[in-house]
């Protein structure tokens, strides 16, 4: 074989084996614009809003996974959790609230009774509905019972 073909050869095995380098080097980074955990403890003020900036740029799982860091939750409550925080409604898991930098959110029936004097007994109702799976008939009962 002559050394002109020898030499294309080897130069294409080359730039194949460099291509592929910078290839599996980008598939390993890809995506990563949240830092790695830095496994220190949030307050629960820096972790609500590292969770809504999170949901805001729509990384559900990146928030699932600091929401599970910082609290131990497992994984379906974490996701649960995160869901509910995207939907408007407030984390009440024990891991959570146990957090420091806040005060404790008031309990369903606190806040299910506010609205219902305020004159919003419809979004009661829904708030009860969203946070116990109850049926509209039982958590209209209960905001009745207020």
């Amino acid at each position: 074989m002559p050394t002109t073909e020898l030499l294309i050869i080897a130069t294409t095995l080359a730039i194949l084996a460099a291509g592929a380098t910078i290839l599996i080097k980008n598939r390993n980074t890809r995506g990563r614009t949240t830092p790695a955990p830095s496994h220190v403890q949030l307050t629960r003020d820096q972790l609500d809003t590292q969770l809504h900036t999170l949901i805001q740029q729509n990384k559900m799982i990146h928030a699932i996974k600091l929401l599970r860091e910082q609290t131990g939750m497992g994984l379906r409550e974490a996701k649960d959790a995160v869901d509910g925080l995207a939907a408007g409604r407030p984390i009440s898991h024990p891991a959570y609230t146990a957090l420091t930098g806040t005060p404790a959110q008031p309990d369903l029936a606190t806040r299910a009774r506010h609205l219902k004097e305020a004159g919003h007994t419809e979004q009661a109702i829904l708030l009860v509905r969203a946070e116990t799976g109850m049926n509209e008939e039982d958590a209209a009962t209960f905001v009745g019972t207020l």
